[in-house]
């Protein structure tokens, strides 16, 4: 059983690591950060975008400062499960970052919904131990709406299909039972990931505002797993044009801020 306490933590976060594998609490980041879980996506945009490496999280993980039309954004390699993206989360608010947008791949629960294809979650069951640090017990999560009509509007503009509904967070890849899936996807469950409900925890707790979305990967609505696109090269062309969406909303949410 999990514990869950309201007090402050007795470790405090001191913020992102600069170039030279120190933390920094000085560096001043854009306040809007982009998450992104996969490696070769990250490199992709690096290339195509004018980006400049200012630090680094757990692991050795670039965070680059990147230039999106007349703004500038952060951008760093998402600690993959809740731990790994809990202790981004606390390190990043340090050194400004007071939004978020994080995106990546996640199993399907519905064999119709399209490889690669967009899911936007409304809800995070927790299956998972982070969140529980961060929030008392509940079922699911309930998560931040704030842009979710905004990004629909960038999914139609950049003609993407996209499903809407809640997602199972867990945190142990292999307990995913057919008995488990089949509980979920009578809740309502579309997809399964490992970091939506410790996402949304965190940025709860501490006032964060957050947007997360995924790419449609594996299948697990049959009767055996089927791979599909769930290792990061697969129908990789088709990938490289998801960031655009992270970028335009981004984007969108700091021009109508200012």
């Amino acid at each position: 059983m999990i514990i869950y306490s309201s007090e402050e933590g007795f470790i405090k976060p001191r913020g992102i690591k600069n170039n030279k594998g120190i933390h920094d609490p000085s560096i001043k980041l854009p306040h809007i950060g982009i998450g992104v879980f996969s490696e070769y996506l990250l490199n992709d945009i690096v290339k195509k975008f004018n980006c400049k490496k200012v630090g680094e999280l757990m692991e050795k993980r670039p965070i680059y400062i990147l230039e999106y039309k007349n703004i500038q954004l952060t951008i760093f390699m998402a600690g993959i499960s809740g731990p790994w993206i809990s202790q981004d989360i606390e390190e990043l608010s340090v050194n400004g970052i007071d939004t978020l947008i994080i995106f990546g791949n996640c199993g399907v629960l519905n064999k119709n919904i399209e490889d690669c294809s967009i899911i936007i979650p409304n809800k995070a069951y927790r299956d998972e131990g982070t969140s529980y640090h961060y929030l008392p017990d509940s079922e699911y999560i309930e998560l931040d709406n704030e842009y979710s009509n905004l990004f629909k509007e960038i999914l139609k503009e950049y003609k993407f299909n996209y499903t809407d509904g809640a997602t199972w967070t867990i945190d142990a890849f292999y307990r995913e039972t057919k008995e488990k899936i089949e509980m979920y996807k009578n809740k309502g469950v579309v997809c399964v990931e490992m970091e939506g409900a410790s996402i949304a925890a965190v940025c709860k707790y501490k006032k964060i505002h957050y947007f997360t979305f995924y790419y449609a990967g594996d299948n697990l609505d049959s009767v055996e797993w089927e791979e599909r696109s769930i290792t990061q090269l697969a129908n990789f062309d088709k990938k490289t044009k998801v960031p655009i969406l992270a970028l335009e909303l981004a984007y969108r949410i700091e021009s109508n801020t200012l």
